[in-house]
């Protein structure tokens, strides 16, 4: 009743001084808590990139408790514990980082891979191929780190390490392996680049692989004239086709496509509106006639395919060095 008389009033009641010191307490905590974590993770990440495992090892340990759905965390204090030859502290710590990074960032791949290396280094053989299988399999493509890691160092002539080495280099360059995007390596060379009938000079080109093996590239001069131009080719293996651009200093573009029919590459392009006149079709063929001789003839058509007038006829040969 004295509450309701107070209130009734307009007088406050008073408040107990313990209560309003725990409040005081508790807004100073929660002040305090946020910048010391900050100042925390700011001190594990410098001990961390310094290499100072030791120290890495145990502010990663702190911080891995008060977040631990944290795979950052997780996974930096797996790489210091292993560091440290704490390896059983690091298998479990690379295993918390997988299950919490799962489509946060962390490719699965990476952590196998350190979970490999892991059990390799407390001597379990099978664990460590199996993780090492895992991590080929979803995309790890460091072959050179593969050979100089020590974990492996007794285990090199063992048939699955020879396996998992070369899936990582199939990853690394997977054009370099396909059979597909190397069916016009026949064009990559210097050439010099003459008529097929006359045997006049036309022009040089410049044809490299570029970009582990995954393009063609071309790069076309004329003789006399300043004109220039390249191409970009490559096996585009969702549609099953090779697909060429070509770009000049005349601000051309063409894009052909096709594929090897009979040891010829065969290359179209759509009906494309021309500046003036009926829509304009090309037909491109390269012909594998010797090692060093490659045949370019072009065609274009501009009555729907009916009939088609001869662009051009070249004949590459190869440049002697």
């Amino acid at each position: 009743m004295a509450r309701e008389s107070n209130l009734s009033q307009g007088v406050e009641p008073m408040r107990s001084p313990s209560i309003l010191s725990l409040c005081v307490l508790c807004s100073s905590i929660v002040l305090a808590q946020a910048p010391a974590g900050k100042l925390i993770d700011d001190e594990a990440a410098q001990a961390y990139s310094q290499q100072q495992w030791d120290k890495s090892e145990q502010l990663y340990g702190a911080l891995t408790q008060s977040q631990p759905e944290n795979a950052r965390f997780w996974y930096r204090y797996a790489v210091s514990a292993r560091a440290d030859k704490h390896y059983d502290e690091a298998l479990h710590a690379f295993n918390q980082a997988k299950q919490y990074g799962q489509g946060k960032g962390l490719p699965s791949f990476v952590v196998d891979y350190d979970i490999a290396t892991t059990q390799a280094a407390l001597g379990h053989t099978d664990e460590a191929f199996v993780a090492l299988k895992s991590a080929t399999a979803t995309g790890y493509a460091q072959p050179d780190k593969l050979e100089t890691d020590a974990a492996w160092n007794s285990l090199r002539s063992d048939p699955r390490y020879a396996a998992g080495l070369d899936q990582a280099k199939h990853n690394l360059t997977p054009c370099k392996y396909s059979a597909e995007s190397r069916q016009f390596d026949f064009w990559v060379g210097d050439w010099d680049v003459v008529n097929t009938s006359g045997g006049q000079q036309i022009g040089s080109s410049h044809i490299a692989q570029e970009l582990g093996d995954c393009v063609i590239w071309e790069n076309w001069t004329s003789a006399g004239l300043p004109y220039a131009g390249k191409s970009y080719n490559a096996y585009n293996s969702s549609l099953k086709r090779w697909e060429q651009f070509w770009v000049d200093n005349s601000q051309g573009m063409i894009f052909f496509y096709g594929n090897l029919k009979d040891g010829v590459m065969d290359f179209w392009t759509d009906e494309i509106p021309q500046p003036s006149g009926p829509n304009m079709r090309r037909h491109l063929q390269f012909f594998n006639l010797a090692p060093d001789t490659v045949r370019q003839f072009s065609q274009r058509s501009t009555d729907g395919g009916k009939t088609w007038t001869v662009e051009y006829d070249f004949t590459y040969r190869r440049r002697k060095t």
